[in-house]
């Protein structure tokens, strides 16, 4: 009977093992059941948290350096107020596998933005864009100063680019561009446009290169403000040159003076008989360099001149001036402008 119940145990304790193998297979079936269930509920429940509206309630300005981890921007994105989870922003990237694609800047981002939207608003770069502009005609030292009174460009100015080589423009900058950056695309801009407009030059031009191009547009530049003259200006210093007639511009003789800076008062007659190499009463033909960085329009109207016989221009009192292709008919325009001196003068004006 010993070796019976022996058996019948035997055969009873592996019946049990089976059964418990069954049952703890059950168990742990129906526990990765839970917790599959438990991490799908958790991942919607994280899916619905990133695209639902952030708890900021009125735009904020952050900067973001270049370099910064996830972690540090999504730590300064709940301190700001701007996301109530450091932890699902960095989920919310890591599952996207855009670890490596947020972009350094300065961003505005919106009241009430998702974590979704706030992630691609930092992969697309939308950066807050500043604006510098430079007015026309003036010198490169007066242009380098506005970019140095720039508070938002950043370095120091190490480059030194010669008169006439910075193109007058608005350009558009991120906070974090260098004055240096700046002052580059200025010069890149002025080469592409003299590339742009030079084989579109008139014929027999008394210019033979880009140089000299700019640097009788910058003479148009100081000699008139009003666009729509421009054209015209060009064409009295285009035909003096042709006759080999001196082009008694006075801004040259300001810039021999000055350097460009405002004199402040009226040339004397000793300063127009002046010897400086920018005196264009004294010398043939053009000064050797700019006197000032023209814009667009100067160049332009400098390589297309009007088609005139004018000879001569005189301030005509109402912001313009008046041309004439003799000299007597420009002396009774300078007669005039005289007079409108002398009444101005006489009214206090």
């Amino acid at each position: 009977m010993r070796g019976e119940h022996s058996t019948i145990s035997t055969a009873a304790r592996r019946r049990q093992r089976g059964g418990a193998v069954k049952s703890f297979l059950v168990f742990s079936g129906g526990l990765a059941l839970l917790v599959g269930l438990a991490l799908a509920a958790g991942g919607y429940l994280a899916y619905r948290a990133a695209y639902a509206p952030g708890p900021s309630e009125a735009p904020s300005v952050m900067l973001f350096q270049k370099g910064k981890s996830v972690t540090t921007i999504a730590e300064r994105l709940e301190e700001a107020g701007v996301i109530r989870y450091t932890e699902l922003f960095k989920v919310a990237v890591r599952l996207r596998g855009l670890q490596d694609d947020l972009k350094a800047g300065e961003y505005e981002i919106p009241a009430g933005a998702s974590v979704m939207e706030i992630i691609d608003l930092l992969v697309e770069g939308k950066s807050i864009l500043h604006f510098f502009t430079s007015p026309e005609g003036l010198t490169t030292a007066q242009m380098l100063r506005l970019v140095e009174a720039d508070e938002i460009l950043a370095g120091e100015i190490s480059l030194a680019p010669p008169e006439g080589a910075l193109l007058p423009e608005t350009y558009a900058f991120s906070r974090g561009e260098t004055r240096d950056d700046l002052i580059r695309r200025m010069m890149k801009a002025q080469d592409a446009l003299l590339d742009a407009l030079w084989d579109g030059r008139a014929l027999e031009l008394p210019i033979s290169t880009r140089e000299e191009a700019v640097i009788l547009a910058s003479i148009v530049e100081k000699e008139t403000a009003v666009a729509d003259e421009r054209p015209r200006v060009a064409s009295v210093f285009i035909n003096r040159l042709n006759r080999g007639m001196r082009l008694e511009s006075d801004p040259t003789i300001i810039y021999g003076l000055t350097g460009g800076e405002p004199l402040g008062r009226g040339l004397r007659q000793s300063e127009i008989r002046s010897q400086t190499p920018y005196n264009t009463y004294v010398i043939s033909g053009l000064p050797p360099t700019p006197i000032a960085n023209p814009g667009r329009d100067s160049i332009a109207a400098v390589l297309n001149p009007m088609q005139t016989d004018d000879l001569f221009f005189v301030a005509d009192g109402e912001g313009g001036h008046a041309f004439a292709e003799t000299l007597r008919e420009h002396q009774q325009n300078v007669a005039a402008w005289r007079r409108i001196e002398r009444e101005r003068r006489g009214q206090g004006g």
